[in-house]
């Protein structure tokens, strides 16, 4: 909901985003995009670069990101960022949640 000041996650329909994989593309306009995406235990998040700054925010789970050729185990409470055009994926170890924003927002997402 582009623009809107208030987004309510339970009346936004989540889209897969990969083999079990999903994201909801939650509160965004052209500068900010906020998204929430849950991972079941083995998914893979390919390794991919894009444009666009990214923070992750680890909410449950556990997952180890690989940034730049480099790997690290993360867990609910850990904080991720990620420069323009830098390779990046991830593998769900455990089932989780996390939260990404972008700047500025993913069209290819809406």
């Amino acid at each position: 909901m582009k623009g809107a000041n208030f987004v309510f996650g339970n009346t936004i329909e989540a889209e897969g985003a990969g083999e079990g994989v999903t994201r909801k593309v939650l509160a965004y306009n052209d500068d900010l995009m906020l998204c929430e995406l849950h991972f079941e235990k083995g998914a893979v998040g390919s390794l991919h670069s894009h444009p666009h700054q990214q923070i992750s925010y680890i909410v449950s789970g556990s997952f180890e990101f690989e940034i730049g050729g480099v790997k690290k185990v993360v867990k609910a409470g850990d904080s991720l960022y990620k420069e323009p055009n830098v390779v990046h994926g991830a593998v769900c170890l455990e089932a989780g949640v996390l939260l990404d924003f972008f700047t500025p927002m993913r069209a290819d997402f809406v």
